[in-house]
Formats: C-alpha cells, structure tokens, sequence
C-alpha cells in the first residue's frame, strides 16, 4: 500500500509529491487529547465476543450456533499462542514496552485474562445450556457414558478395542520416566492409578490421539431416531482398566496445554529463508506454555502436579466444565442436516464474465478486453472466474508469462496445479511464496517444493517483508504486440477459503495496471520496492502517507464547506496516524463511516473529537473480509481495494497493494454496499466511544433487521449477461 500516485482531477493521474510531509498532515491542528485508542487486546476480545453472540442467538441454526461455537474456540487459541505469548516474551525479555494505549503489558495481561476466564466460561456454559440441548431437539445428541444402555456400551467396547486402543500411547510417571512433554492444543487425560498389591499411586498421562474423530457415533441402528455422540476423551475414559490392567483407576480428568506458538526466524541471519523456517517450525513444538485448561472436576493433588511440572501460574489455569476444546465441535457440524444450516448459496458466474450469447463459450481474456471487471466472493464464482483465468492462461499458447503472488492456498490447489501446467508447458512462470504466513508455512513450503519441481520460478519476497499483497499477471501475445491481464484481490487464492470469505478483486486489461505489477513483481523477486506506481498504492514505503494525504484531503474539503466523507472497510484498525487522520477529519465535519470486522483501536462518538465517525461491524456465514477506500474527493470518488488492513504490520513490514477503482459502474457498486452496510435496516453491531458494542440485529418492533450477506447473495444473482437488458 503506498501513496504513490494520485489522481487529483476527474480523469488525470499524477505522481505523488515525493517531499510530502505525513507529520505535516498527522500533527495538523490542536493536539488531541490522550486516552483517544481502545486497547487492541481487548478489542479483539470484544470482536470474539461478537462470534460468540451468534452462538448464543436462538434465531440461528443450530449446527450454525455450534459451528460459531468452534470458531470461537479456534479463535481464541490462536490469541493465546500468537497475542498472549507476545505479551509474555516481552515481559520475560524485559522488552516491555508500552502497548498502543501506553499501558504496561504486564497491567493489559492481567486484564486479558480476566476477560479470557470470562469469556471462556460464558463459551462452555453456551455449550451445556444452549446449544447442546437445541441440538438435542433437534435430534442430534451428545451424551455421556453414564447415558448408555448395556447394548450400547458393549458396541463402543467394540469400537474402542478395534480402532482406538491400538492406537493409545499412555505414559507413566515415576523416577525412571520424567514427566512426558504436553504438546500444544492437545486433549490429554491426566490419570491416577493405584497398584492393588502395594498400595502405591502412581501418574500416567495419555494423549487422546488427533487423528480420530472428536466425537463417535454411539447408534447401531440403521434408521435411528436420533444421532447420538460421545466425546472421544469420554469413550477413552471408561476403558482406562484396559489400558491399565491390574491397576485401581483413582482419578482421571481432561485438560489442555496451549504453548506459544508464534515463529520468529532472523533472515538478516540466515543464508537460506526455507531451511531456516523448518526449524523453527520444529521449535514451536517446545515453546513455554501459556495456557492451561482442566476440567472443572480435576482434584487438587492432580492440578498441583501438573502445575508444577508445566511451570504455570494460577492465573494462566482455567477451570471448565466439560468438554474441553469445543473447537472440535466443527466435526458435528459436517453432519449432513442441511434444515440445521444456513439455506445453501449457490454462487453465480460474474455477469461480465458470461458470453453475449448464451450457448457461446466463456473467454475470460475476451470478456475482461471489454472493460474492469469488480469480482465480489462468495456471491460470485471464485471458480469461474479467478480460477478459471489462470487455468485459461495456463492453457492458452499465447500466454507467454504468468506471474503470481501466493499468501495462503489450500492442500489440493487447482491455482497450484494451473501455474504447473503454465510452466510444464513451456511458460515463463514466476510464484512468490509467502513461507510466512502464520500457521500456514509448513504447507507452503511443501508447495514453493512442488512448484520448483515443476520449473516454476519460486521467490520468497524481501527480506524482512511479508508478501502480502494477492496480485496475478499474465502477459499474452496478441496481434503481435504484448497485453497484460491482471487480477488484484483482497483475498488469497484459495478456492476452498474463497467459499466462505467475503472478498474482493478486479479482473482488468488496462495497460497502466499492466505495467505496475510488471515492475512490482520484479522489485519483489529482486531488491527493493520504489514508490512510482499509476493505479497502485504499495506498502510498506508510502501507503500510510497515501491514504493521510485523501484524508487530510477530506478534511480541508470539509473546512472550506465543500461535500466531503470516508468510507474504510478493513479487518482491523489499529495504526495511530491513521486513527488520528480520522479523528481530525471528524474535528473538521467529514463523515466517517468505518466497517470493522475484527479490531477497532479507534472510539467514535466522542465530543469535540470523533461525534462524526460511525463504527459498525457485521458478522454471519461469511467471514467479512474485503478491504475498502473510499473517499468523496468533491464528486470524484477515489476508491481503493486491496489487501492491507490499518495495523502497523501491513504498514510497515508487509508488502501491500491496493488498486484504484475507476469505472463509474463500479464505483457506484461500492458506495450502494457501504450505504446498505452502514443503514440501520441492516443486522449488525455499532461501536461506542467506550469500546461496548451493541447489537441491533431486531428493529424497535422485534422484527429483525436484513442479513447483509443474503440482501447481497439476492441481489448480485439478478444480475444479467452482457448485452441484455435489464
């Protein structure tokens, strides 16, 4: 994301002015008042708190609660391993330095997890009293052994001899076996054995294994009335005496460890960046623990042990009701009861993409020559469309190169397969993988393995940068000269995410375009990344300053009474300048309007300083995703999508790229979706200068307001093929 080139007048593209001052802009006007940001910790907090509203709303399908359920749990894992083990590092490194509201982490840390023990009881207990039982009316029933009749338990045994026990690995403790080492996110079973001859108690500690499935289904009938599951770490349970023949069972109990997690490999320190990475891949394993959940049934002779043994403070010890882990909820919900989901969306080809005529054959080349096309997933097609244009390219003997930037994809990826055939067939063929992206790198680093096989060009971006940016280019021959095609998105290119993930992109044939992620992607595979970019904005050297120089633009707009506004749509906001280019926009009358999914470091609403800045966030079947620019510009819109959200790191240590819209019809697409988003005829939660959220998804008369996400699935399926009339 970078402020490189603007346009100014309807229709005129100028560089950016290379001494502009982003202080001369940030530290404009009075100084604003201290307190002004919401702790981002806690923000994120908040945001998971929403995730969780959904489950806890009885409107919603049941299998939809529990996958909200799951999601929650997944989310807050990932928190712990990334967010709370950084909090932790500096604290025991003596890097302690401030957070984004000036405290102490050591003071933000405590106030974590008072939220987290909270939050994570309110989560268990939406489990035992809300979604279990609704799932239970509605025939699908999780039970506990004490539940089961004699013919029941005997077909478990059987299940439990066959296909689990085999696969058990317990482990004692005692003086000839240390302590066994708890891998994070593991479901173990702490258990206390009594030898009936001599008396003597002795540990064991067994992993319940992660290859099986979370929850067994306990029916033999072949039509039963209901689905009936028990918990895998509850089957396991009540065959300990197999496991320890001759052995009394005293106590046995669930809990979980949750180890930092997050990599940090020094590239300045390492001649090779995929080596170096595998490594620390083999690291994370062993890093210090950071959470631990029990069950709240644990004794305290076991908890004392456990404790001592992973070195972990009462604070970081959350005590819960049964089941642990209710991540492993996402097994349930691929039961296949389509009345207990979400009615199915059947995403439609983009409009633009369709041939005139209706048995003509699609020609993705052909169709974006006639003007940018704007993609908006899931409604429409990720496959016809993103898809379908590299394996066109890859096929086409008149594409001579494709080059592509890869985030995140998934394990059996036809964009992969695409750029393999592209290469195998002869085509230049550059892919630059992000090695980086967190939790994803072992898979990335089995593709950039494959790829290079394949004789594809494999680069991993500038050292100390993740490459971020979702940028595609293909270079085909066409009436002897080079044209270039392009795609630029706000997701990553993952057919599977793509299904469930609310993005972006812009499929264009404009020569400008062309020649910017030509240069850009040469800059990525070489050195260095200059800032002289037409229709782009690339981080991390000039984005900040960019989208500053729009706002203060507004701003004086606004102080000179011309028409002025702003409209972000971003994951989250956290970064000061940005933030405060916001606050002085506000001060000087510019609406605001700011679309958040996640977190939101900003307070609007509050006198003298944000009273016209609007926070609202949406969340349901689709992760909210897109990242939008939008400012009024006195009647000339300058719009941006991309990749960056407002955090320090997509600012400053990622490479980003937002495009500029410029087609009317777009433009007009983009502020119809703000306009809906942001009315108060739509489901969705408002933010207060105090950092609560409020959710208005029912209107003064209980009815309820309109889903986004299906108002918009209706909509983009009307439209029609080119050259029809509507």
């Amino acid at each position: 994301m970078d402020d490189d080139m603007i346009s100014l007048d309807a229709g005129v593209v100028t560089d950016f002015d290379d001494d502009y001052d982003e202080l001369a802009v940030t530290s404009a006007g009075p100084a604003l008042p201290e307190g002004r940001y919401l702790d981002r910790e806690l923000s994120w907090l908040a945001f998971n708190t929403r995730v969780l509203e959904l489950a806890e709303d009885p409107t919603l399908p049941v299998l939809e609660r529990a996958n909200f359920l799951a999601i929650f749990a997944s989310n807050l894992d990932e928190f712990f391993m990334v967010r709370v083990a950084g909090l932790k590092r500096r604290i025991l490194t003596d890097l302690a330095v401030p957070t984004n509201v000036g405290r102490r982490p050591t003071d933000v840390l405590e106030d974590i997890s008072i939220k987290a023990h909270e939050l994570q009881l309110r989560h268990a207990l939406a489990w035992k009293n809300l979604v279990s039982p609704a799932l239970a009316e509605s025939g699908i029933r999780v039970i506990t052994w004490d539940d089961l009749d004699e013919a029941d338990r005997e077909n478990l045994h059987d299940i439990f001899s066959q296909q689990i026990f085999p696969v058990l690995m317990p482990l004692a403790v005692d003086p000839a076996h240390p302590f066994p080492y708890i891998s994070g996110l593991s479901l173990n079973l702490s258990i206390r054995v009594r030898n009936s001859k001599t008396g003597k108690e002795e540990f064991a500690r067994l992993k319940v294994p992660q290859v099986l499935n979370r929850f067994i289904r306990v029916d033999t009938r072949e039509t039963p009335d209901e689905l009936r599951y028990i918990a895998l770490e509850d089957l396991i349970s009540s065959f300990l005496g197999d496991l320890f023949p001759g052995m009394e069972i005293v106590e046995h109990h669930v809990f979980r460890v949750t180890r930092n997690e997050d990599v940090e490999v020094e590239e300045d320190e390492t001649e090779n960046l995929l080596q170096a990475l595998e490594k620390e891949l083999l690291r994370r394993r062993f890093g210090p623990p950071i959470r631990l959940e029990i069950s709240d049934d644990m004794d305290p002779v076991t908890l004392e042990l456990i404790v001592r043994e992973l070195d972990i403070t009462e604070q970081e010890v959350y005590r819960l009701p049964s089941p642990l882990d209710l991540g492993g909820l996402f097994d349930l919900t691929r039961i296949p009861r389509p009345d207990l989901k979400y009615p199915k969306h059947v995403p439609t080809t983009a409009a633009a993409l369709l041939p005139p005529e209706a048995n003509a054959k699609p020609d993705i080349f052909k169709a974006i020559s006639r003007g940018d096309i704007l993609l908006h997933h899931p409604y429409e097609s990720f496959a016809t469309s993103v898809q379908a244009f590299l394996e066109q390219a890859a096929a086409d003997p008149n594409v001579l190169a494709i080059k592509q930037t890869l985030y995140r994809t998934s394990g059996d990826s036809p964009i992969v397969e695409a750029l393999i055939d592209a290469a195998e067939a002869g085509k230049q063929v550059l892919a630059l993988v992000e090695i980086k992206a967190r939790f994803d790198e072992q898979a990335n680093i089995s593709w950039a393995r494959k790829l290079e096989k394949a004789g594809v060009h494999v680069v991993y971006g500038l050292v100390g940068l993740k490459t971020h940016c979702k940028l595609a280019l293909v270079i085909r021959q066409e009436k002897g000269r080079l044209k270039s095609y392009s795609h630029i998105g706000t997701g990553n290119y993952n057919p599977k995410t793509s299904r469930i993930y609310e993005d972006l992109g812009l499929l264009t044939a404009d020569d400008q375009v062309g020649k910017d992620l030509t240069r850009l992607f040469n800059e990525l595979s070489g050195y260095a990344i200059e800032k002289k970019f037409k229709r782009l904005l690339v981080a991390p050297l000039h984005l900040r300053k960019g989208l500053l120089k729009r706002i203060a633009t507004e701003a004086e707009n606004a102080r000179k009474g011309l028409p002025s506004g702003i409209r972000i749509k971003v994951n989250s906001i956290v970064d000061e300048a940005i933030i405060d280019g916001l606050y002085r926009a506000s001060q000087a009358g510019v609406p605001v309007e700011v679309w958040v999914r996640g977190i939101c470091a900003l307070k609007p609403g509050q006198e003298g300083l944000s009273e016209n800045i609007q926070v609202r966030s949406i969340l349901g079947r689709y992760l909210e995703h897109s990242r939008i620019f939008s400012f009024h510009n006195e009647g000339d819109p300058q719009v941006f999508i991309g990749s960056a959200d407002m955090m320090h790191r997509n600012l400053d240590r990622r490479v980003e790229a937002l495009v500029r819209l410029v087609d009317p019809q777009h433009l007009a697409e983009v502020d119809d979706l703000f306009t809906l988003a942001m009315s108060d005829s739509v489901a969705s939660w408002s933010l207060a200068a105090s950092g609560e959220w409020t959710r208005n998804d029912v209107d003064p008369d209980g009815e309820p307001r309109i889903d986004l996400q299906d108002e918009l699935m209706q909509r983009i399926s009307k439209r029609k093929r080119p050259g029809t009339t509507r």
